[in-house]
């Protein structure tokens, strides 16, 4: 579930507000600058096309999924609103990972990685997991334990952050 605070306090407490498009988006750049920085390490696996392709189209469909998901029970998909959140959600996707919107995000990183060829992009995923648990989803199961409690509590001990 997006939850976190705008001024960085609050119900989620403190922490470092990036909002996880830019943070993808930053990861994306920097994998694509080393990609170019070492060509020489560059790799063209045979089906990189269809690989990007297909993990592109998943990435797609789990993020869509918890956006809908979030939709279906009228709460908010934004990452620095924790206290407009209205529900927590645990059906449909919510099932199978507590964050697919930032599991949809780290699958398109991985569908750039295979489209770079190159093998120290595979940091940027790493980079951008640490962050995420470090930075955003820890504000977030703040918010989500102030507000849901045991319930949330539950849901954490049934259903894994990523997959």
């Amino acid at each position: 579930m997006s939850t976190g605070h705008p001024s960085g306090s609050g119900i989620g407490g403190p922490a470092v507000r990036v909002p996880p498009v830019a943070l993808f988006l930053v990861i994306a750049l920097v994998m694509w600058a080393v990609a170019g920085w070492l060509p020489s390490w560059r790799m063209t696996p045979p089906g990189r096309t269809i690989v990007t392709v297909l993990l592109l189209l998943t990435a797609g469909a789990v993020g869509i999924a918890g956006v809908r998901a979030f939709g279906h029970a009228r709460t908010t998909v934004d990452p620095l609103q924790p206290d407009k959140a209205s529900a927590l959600v645990t059906s449909g996707i919510y099932r199978r990972t507590r964050n697919p919107m930032y599991v949809a995000l780290a699958i398109a990183l991985l569908a750039w990685v295979v489209w770079l060829g190159h093998p120290l992009s595979l940091l940027g995923i790493a980079a951008f997991v640490a962050w995420m648990n470090r930075f955003q989803i820890a504000a977030e199961e703040r918010a989500l334990r102030a507000l849901f409690g045991a319930e949330f509590e539950r849901y954490c001990r049934e259903v894994p952050r990523w997959l």
